[in-house]
């Protein structure tokens, strides 16, 4: 069972070296599993910078998938073109309807 990363509050251009060393370590640190998990939970500013971010993960050999959302991180998904990150099979929490 992977562990999940949780991501900042401010997932904005003023965070976003620290959440990606942040983010690199914990990806380093989950050798072999099969999918990472990305919980946006607690996400209460974002701007694209965050989303692009997170866009990276896609880079990497292993596959990731956000497992919750804040009403703020959906509604920001939709509006710059990641709405795909909102699957609901792998949402446990969808905080005001974000994976709609």
């Amino acid at each position: 069972m992977p562990t999940t990363f949780d991501l900042p509050s401010d997932m904005r251009i003023y965070s976003a070296l620290n959440t990606r060393d942040a983010l690199l370590a914990w990806v380093e640190s989950q050798p072999g599993e099969e999918y990472l998990e990305v919980s946006a939970r607690d996400v209460q500013e974002v701007d694209g910078s965050g989303l692009q971010l997170l866009a990276s993960l896609s880079n990497l050999e292993t596959p990731w998938r956000l497992v919750e959302s804040s009403e703020t991180f959906g509604n920001a998904c939709k509006l710059m073109g990641f709405g795909q990150w909102l699957d609901k099979r792998y949402l446990k929490n969808t905080s005001g309807g974000s994976a709609t």
